[in-house]
């Protein structure tokens, strides 16, 4: 059944077209919400939050074929709702904060173990800096691609609305053009 078909399914009480309807959507959610790397508990709670905002919304979204788009929209505005309120966040207990915390490391492990963690965000910077520089249809595919649970390539082909026969190979060229921008 297509997208639509589950959607307006769903909107009339169906939980089977619900249930399917959330299954092949998930990815798409999931693609918006990293792509703001948020922390866990808050991707989490954006996810939630557009699949609550979608069931309260059926009877009001006069375009079925457009709720992956829907979805999409109402993702990414939940996420950078989170993103304008965690910087008004105030600590409730200085106690977290001013509490030394025990160390047994040796001054030399701390050194390495900084050090070895300053080059891995240093590698993810480089990494996100190149994935930004793919096209949006690469890093569109990319994203649905690194889900959780990994979605199947006719869930992939429903989100994005490609043939899946073309996943395969293009995500090929997207991860050697991410693998060119990384030599550079």
């Amino acid at each position: 059944m297509s997208t639509s078909g589950l959607f307006q399914a769903a909107a009339q009480g169906d939980a089977e077209a619900w249930r399917a309807l959330v299954l092949r959507l998930s990815p798409l959610v999931w693609s918006v919400v990293r792509a703001h790397r948020l922390p866990e508990a808050d991707a989490h709670e954006v996810y939630q939050t557009a699949w609550f905002r979608l069931a309260d919304n059926l009877s009001r979204i006069k375009e079925p074929d457009k709720v992956g788009s829907w979805l999409a929209t109402t993702s990414r505005h939940e996420c950078l709702k989170v993103i304008r309120h965690s910087g008004r966040v105030v600590p409730t207990s200085d106690t977290d904060v001013l509490s030394p915390v025990a160390d047994d490391r040796s001054p030399e492990t701390s050194v390495l173990e900084a050090e070895a963690a300053e080059q891995e965000a240093d590698r993810l910077r480089q990494v996100w800096a190149a994935f930004e520089l793919l096209s949006e249809g690469c890093r569109r595919l990319l994203r649905v691609l690194m889900a959780t649970p990994p979605p199947s390539y006719a869930e992939v082909a429903a989100a994005l609305g490609i043939a899946v026969g073309s996943i395969g190979p293009t995500r090929g060229r997207c991860l050697n053009r991410l693998r060119e921008l990384l030599a550079a």
